[in-house]
């Protein structure tokens, strides 16, 4: 994929177009994937951060159709800041949900007004449905195209890699909980915010289930095996001794999703900022 140059991203009846962003990077990947879908009456998923050239791309592609609407995963600034400039331009009416207080997350995001787990927004050519996925953050929303059982992932499900779970606005508990959830919806393919389209969702999803779980076990494993308390520096060295030291960082982050979800289960204890597990008997 170029950046700002138009590809089909569709797997069914109603059009979409990807056009990837230009802000290619160690978080981001290639860049961030902006969706255009609709034939006549266009809506656009995550615009992506402001970029007058990105939004430059968008509206040549719509050559002049109305874009009504446009759809935001969540409030990262790789995701939503470029909503703002797309909605002066355009008129379009904004869907997704607040950022959590006191994130930091982008201030500029207003949705046209509160949205719920469930709802389906008639878009005149296509339907689309949000799904609430709370686990990468908590005001994380998958969107399902109806017509073709699509669904855009946004950081929930991503190509080739894993997102990572961000305490405490994140919770690897509820990402756990979102990704079953999303076993009930009807799949065709999976549409991430970076990465290609995938058409085995339902594989996808288990794989990722399968990677997270043994990732726990691992922790559990690493925790058993320790003679005392280890901090979270110490501890993601050796729980993540198969990624490259340059990612240990965004690894911590995860690792602390991990221990947390522990530690609610009554498997994981913190004292002093130092970590060990909990004995069967202690429980």
């Amino acid at each position: 994929m170029i950046a700002g140059v138009p590809h089909v991203a569709g797997t069914g009846a109603v059009p979409v177009h990807c056009i990837l962003g230009r802000n290619a990077g160690p978080m981001t990947g290639p860049g961030t994937n902006t969706y255009v879908i609709g034939d006549r009456r266009l809506a656009v998923l995550d615009p992506g951060p402001v970029d007058d050239q990105h939004l430059e791309a968008v509206l040549r592609f719509a050559n002049g159709k109305p874009i009504d609407w446009i759809f935001v995963t969540h409030t990262h600034g790789d995701h939503s800041p470029g909503a703002a400039p797309l909605q002066r331009a355009t008129g379009a009416r904004l869907v997704g949900l607040l950022p959590p207080e006191g994130s930091g997350q982008d201030p500029t995001f207003t949705p046209a007004r509160q949205f719920l787990d469930g709802e389906r927004i008639d878009c005149g050519e296509f339907t689309m449905r949000l799904v609430h996925t709370p686990g990468h953050v908590s005001n994380h929303l998958c969107f399902l195209l109806e017509e073709d059982g699509l669904l855009f992932t946004g950081d929930h499900i991503l190509e080739g890699t894993t997102p990572v779970i961000l305490p405490p606005y994140g919770s690897m508990r509820h990402y756990l909980q979102s990704l079953e959830a999303l076993k009930s919806l009807p799949l065709q393919a999976l549409a991430p915010a970076h990465g290609r389209v995938m058409k085995q969702p339902f594989q996808m999803i288990d794989t990722l289930l399968r990677h997270r779980l043994r990732r726990e076990q691992k922790v559990l494993r690493v925790l058993a095996e320790q003679a005392g308390a280890l901090p979270l520096e110490a501890l993601v060295r050796q729980v993540y001794d198969d990624v490259p030291a340059r990612l240990l960082p965004l690894a911590c982050k995860t690792l602390l999703a991990h221990l947390l979800k522990l530690q609610e289960d009554g498997r994981a204890r913190c004292e002093w900022q130092a970590w060990s597990g909990v004995g069967q008997h202690e429980r």
